[in-house]
């Protein structure tokens, strides 16, 4: 089955899904045209962004459609709450605008998250697309429409799902990424590899520098194979949170800063539940990941229990006996504090 084309650099995939499906378009040097991948012509746009995107990025958009104005926020997971949220509102009521308008998100997965949250409550939902800058961004969180913000030290606690209009991913926009971020996001590329497509591992053995964009293409598949199959996360879907159940606990510990990063925490929580950990910490060590704090496994569980997978005295938990083949598993508390203990000599090896 055929779910995507090729057409001068520029590739489309789409996501169908049964209420509103919608294109992501990649290719090199592409957000100058970004006027002819999407019908902007009556509308008026907001552009939410943060202030380590490059101005040049949002001149360009500026340039082309009717931007009225531009949301500078501080860069960073503190700008995913409730603060943001009501600037972000603040701004659509300023400028009166209604469900036809536009929001664009241009950033990272904080970005994204923040203002598909923000779209779908405004008047109950108004055009929303994702200019993702990040290898995060462009391989897992702008697609599939999971919206969120943070609150009381918990992650992604309020949310909703909400799906964008369009998402574009210009490979360019990379070049002003910082490296740790860079490796951040490949982290989530490890994943899709573990989880259903073995072949992106094969890419990670060789370079990954040459390798980035078919990487990343690959990623985008395999996280179209589960939204697509399961849009609001009931069953399959689940599969993508492999690693996440302790990454978001480690994530926690390490203060949603610049102590550890999303992507790292999911790579040491992959480590947790990892069948053969040799193998990925050899992976996990080409994108030299650490920490400086106390892991507490105590304070950990005790975060995992506020986690909006557990229900009552179990939680699903993703796992991996051969790569490429991951299912759900029903896990007690009991054994997810035994799990833990027999992972986190290995995580701790990635200590500072």
């Amino acid at each position: 089955m055929m779910f995507f084309y090729l057409k001068e650099d520029v590739m489309e995939i789409k996501i169908t899904l049964q209420e509103s499906s919608y294109s992501i378009f990649t290719g090199r040097n592409i957000l100058k045209d970004i006027a002819s991948f999407y019908n902007f012509s009556s509308h008026k746009v907001l552009i939410v962004t943060d202030s380590n995107i490059p101005s040049e990025y949002y001149s360009l958009i500026k340039e082309k459609i009717n931007v009225v104005d531009t949301l500078i926020l501080s860069p960073g997971e503190d700008s995913k709450s409730f603060n943001s949220y009501l600037k972000i509102q603040e701004k659509l009521l300023e400028h009166n605008f209604s469900r036809k308008d536009i929001v664009i998100a241009l950033g990272g997965g904080v970005i994204g998250d923040l203002v598909g949250f923000a779209s779908s409550t405004y008047k109950r939902g108004l055009t929303f697309i994702n200019i993702p800058t990040s290898t995060l961004s462009m391989i897992d969180s702008s697609i599939g429409g999971k919206t969120a913000i943070n609150f009381n030290g918990i992650k992604n606690v309020i949310g909703t799902f909400y799906q964008p209009s369009l998402v574009l991913i210009d490979f360019d926009l990379l070049k002003s990424l910082p490296q740790r971020h860079f490796n951040n996001g490949l982290i989530e590329a490890l994943k899709a590899g573990y989880i259903y497509d073995p072949s992106i591992l094969d890419l990670f053995s060789q370079d990954i520098n040459s390798n980035l964009e078919e990487i990343i293409i690959k990623s985008i598949i395999v996280k179209k194979h589960f939204v697509e199959e399961d849009e609001k996360e009931q069953n399959i879907r689940k599969i993508l949170n492999y690693g996440h159940t302790f990454g978001h606990g480690f994530e926690s510990l390490g203060g949603f800063n610049d102590s550890l990063y999303h992507g790292e925490a999911v790579g040491l929580g992959m480590l947790v539940v990892s069948k053969d950990k040799e193998k990925l910490i050899s992976y996990l060590n080409k994108l030299d990941i650490k920490y400086d704090f106390e892991i507490s496994s105590q304070e950990l569980i005790k975060i995992i229990l506020n986690d909006k997978k557990v229900d009552g005295k179990y939680i699903d938990l993703i796992l991996v006996d051969n790569i490429g083949e991951s299912y759900i598993k029903k896990t007690s508390i009991e054994d997810l504090v035994s799990i833990l203990e027999g992972g986190l000599e290995y995580v701790r090896r990635f200590r500072k």
